[in-house]
């Protein structure tokens, strides 16, 4: 029985046979630029076209007592900038962030600039295990030369960078997963995990899984009302799922998602209700594939 509430999360998890979650889609960031987001969310009908009300809208202190609470034992704390010279200092304060809180691990972000390799090599080298692109948000062409050596890296590293390259919530100048297999075709190495399943083109973040080894897709927001509206499902997900049980990971948005954490975890579970999925399905996504990519 998939949980009803937050507060029935880390029993059904444990039900489960798991140590916890692991959430490879989760954003902390520094309190000035968190007020700035969660005030974008807060005007999201005029930005949107939807209400978006922040669910978790509590001080960093309680949102990682609430992830601790909810039995995520791991997450990737993903930050990200809209505008050049904010990726170095955002991926110098994750990584300090990561230090000091129990369960985040060290990661990185990047943007379309001359000091990228600089920044991106130095987190590497200082342990990060996971990186954050958001296309859309910094409205780059992930295509860009500069970019280049930067993805090299991250292949050459095998730490997986969780890429927001989809239309969804809206589109962007570059977004479009088409757009980004061709940094696949440069790079087809790299450990790109499709956030969102790429939605709404779920069915080519699918294909694209399925041709490139190192790609992976995370639940972020996928199959919940919430979206389903205007990115649902396509006919034979739970067949797609079957064909790539180890690509796909949970993540979730936490904290600025506007519904419950558990929402995220119905949806998976009814995932799989489907025989070909199931409990190792389940324990696949909610714990052992993001670990595995996360080196854990």
């Amino acid at each position: 029985m998939a949980p009803a509430n937050d507060a029935e999360v880390a029993d059904w998890v444990r039900g489960l046979g798991l140590p916890g979650l692991v959430d490879l889609h989760v954003h902390f960031l520094p309190d000035a630029v968190q007020r700035k987001v969660w005030a974008y969310f807060d005007d999201a009908e005029r930005n949107y076209g939807t209400p978006w009300p922040v669910a978790y809208r509590q001080s960093e202190a309680e949102r990682v007592d609430i992830l601790a609470a909810l039995g995520v034992i791991a997450f990737a704390p993903l930050v990200y900038p809209h505008k050049p010279g904010m990726a170095g200092w955002l991926t110098d304060w994750v990584g300090e962030f990561a230090a000091r809180t129990p369960g985040a691990v060290p990661t990185a972000t990047l943007y379309p600039e001359p000091e990228v390799t600089a920044y991106l090599d130095a987190a590497l080298r200082a342990g990060a295990r996971c990186a954050k692109a958001h296309v859309q948000v910094g409205a780059y062409d992930p295509r860009a030369d500069v970019l280049d050596p930067a993805w090299g890296l991250l292949a050459d590293a095998g730490v997986p960078v969780v890429v927001h390259c989809g239309h969804g919530p809206l589109p962007g100048a570059f977004t479009g997963l088409p757009v980004f297999e061709e940094v696949l075709r440069r790079h087809p190495r790299l450990v790109a995990v499709l956030a969102h399943a790429g939605m709404p083109e779920i069915s080519l973040a699918l294909d694209l899984a399925a041709r490139y080894p190192g790609v992976h897709i995370d639940t972020t927001m996928v199959g919940v009302d919430f979206t389903t509206r205007t990115a649902p499902l396509p006919a034979d997900w739970t067949t797609r799922l079957a064909e790539l049980p180890d690509r796909i990971v949970l993540g979730t948005d936490f904290p600025s998602i506007p519904y419950p954490y558990a929402e995220q975890l119905r949806a998976i579970a009814g995932w799989a209700e489907d025989p070909r999925l199931g409990t190792d399905f389940l324990r696949a996504v909610l714990h052992d594939t993001p670990a595995r990519l996360l080196g854990l």
